[in-house]
C-alpha cells in the first residue's frame, strides 16, 4: 500500500463499529479454521444457533475476506443498512456477478436471481442478513463495541507515543514499512496506490486474516478503508463489565500472559504459569508481539518472551 505525504495527514479511526460489516466478518470468521485456540469454541457455538434461513450468506461471503461489498454496507444500524443493500440491486455489474458465482460453494443460480433482480431471491437476502444478526450480532454488541474502543484507544495512544508508522505495522505481525510502502507480506499479492486519498481504520473483533482493504463509504474517490484484526478479538471479551483498563484493552488471559512476561518467559511456562493451553499461549503473544508490547527470540527450541518498554507503560497505566 503506497502512501504519499497527504494520505499520511488523512488517516483517522472509523468513529464506531457497523451492523453489517461486522455480521459479513462474523460469518467469514465462521468459516476460517486459523487461530483455533482463540475462535475454536466460538466457531462451535455458532455453527449450533446460525439459522438454516442464513445459508445463503455463505454464497456471499466467502473465509479469505474478499467478498461483495454491498452486503457489507458502511450503515450505523441494521435497518439502514439492510435498505442500503435492496438499493444496491441495480448498481451489481456483470463483471461482480462472475466474480461471486465463480467463488459460491453451492448452486450459483441464486445469485444469478439476485442479479437478475429476482424479488424472491432478495427478499431471501434480506431475511438471511436479518435472521444471522439476530443470532450471531445483536446477542454480542455491547462486546463488539467494547474490542472496537479498547483497540482504536491503544492505536490512538500508540499513534501518540510512536507515530503513525507503528500504529500501521502492529495491525498485523507480517506488516512491515519500506519507506512510504506498508507490506503484508502473503497471497494474494496486490499493489494499491492510495494517491492522496487517505484511510479510515476499523477493527474488528471477528477478522483474524491480513488487513483487508475495500472501497470507503464515499465511493472511489473517497477514503479507502482498512478493515484489521482487533487486538482483541470476541472470544477474548469478557461478559461482563471488565476489572480493569488493561483487561477491558486486552482481555483478562491476554492481560495475564502481558503481565507475566516482566519476567521474560518460554511460551510452555506462560501456558503452565497461567494454566492455559500450548497454543493458546502462541495466540497470544503473537498478538502482542504484533502490538509492540513484547519481544521473542528464539534460544534453541525454546522461545523467550519478554515485555517491552511500550509493553511497560501500558502496565504501568492499566493497572
Amino acid at each position: 500500500m503506497h502512501f504519499t505525504a497527504e494520505d499520511l495527514l488523512n488517516i483517522t479511526f472509523a468513529s464506531e463499529p457497523l451492523p453489517l460489516v461486522e455480521l459479513g466478518m462474523a460469518i467469514v470468521a465462521w468459516q476460517r479454521s486459523d487461530q483455533p485456540a482463540v475462535f475454536g469454541r466460538w466457531r462451535g457455538r455458532v455453527g449450533r444457533e446460525l439459522p438454516g434461513r442464513a445459508s445463503p450468506l455463505l454464497d456471499l461471503l466467502r473465509p479469505d475476506g474478499d467478498n461483495p461489498q454491498f452486503v457489507e454496507p458502511y450503515a450505523r444500524t441494521l435497518e439502514e443498512g439492510l435498505a442500503v443493500v435492496r438499493d444496491a440491486g441495480p448498481l451489481l455489474t456483470p463483471d461482480e456477478l462472475h466474480r461471486v458465482a465463480a467463488r459460491a460453494p453451492g448452486s450459483p443460480s441464486w445469485v444469478h436471481a439476485l442479479w437478475a433482480q429476482d424479488r424472491e431471491a432478495w427478499d431471501q437476502l434480506g431475511g438471511a442478513l436479518r435472521s444471522a444478526h439476530e443470532a450471531v450480532v445483536a446477542p454480542h454488541w455491547s462486546r463488539i463495541r467494547q474490542s472496537f474502543q479498547a483497540d482504536v484507544a491503544w492505536r490512538t495512544r500508540l499513534l501518540a507515543a510512536h507515530g503513525i508508522k507503528a500504529c500501521l505495522a502492529g495491525t498485523h505481525p507480517l506488516a512491515a514499512w519500506s519507506g512510504t510502502v506498508l507490506e503484508v507480506d502473503g497471497p494474494p499479492h496486490y499493489e494499491v496506490h492510495l494517491g492522496g486519498r487517505g484511510l479510515l481504520l476499523m477493527p474488528s473483533p471477528f477478522w483474524t486474516g491480513r488487513p483487508l482493504l475495500a472501497e470507503g463509504p464515499d465511493g472511489p474517490d473517497g477514503r479507502c478503508v482498512l478493515l484489521y484484526p482487533a487486538l482483541t478479538p470476541l472470544p477474548l471479551v469478557g461478559p461482563g463489565p471488565a476489572q480493569g483498563a488493561l483487561d477491558a484493552l486486552l482481555g483478562r488471559t491476554r492481560a495475564a500472559v502481558l503481565q507475566s512476561l516482566i519476567e521474560q518467559r518460554t511460551t510452555s511456562e506462560l501456558a503452565r504459569d497461567l494454566d492455559i493451553s500450548l497454543p493458546s499461549a502462541s495466540e497470544h503473544t503473537r498478538t502482542l508481539r504484533a502490538a509492540g508490547l513484547i519481544t521473542s527470540e528464539r534460544d534453541g527450541k525454546a522461545v523467550l518472551h519478554s515485555v517491552t518498554g511500550l509493553g511497560v507503560d501500558l502496565l504501568h497505566s492499566g493497572g
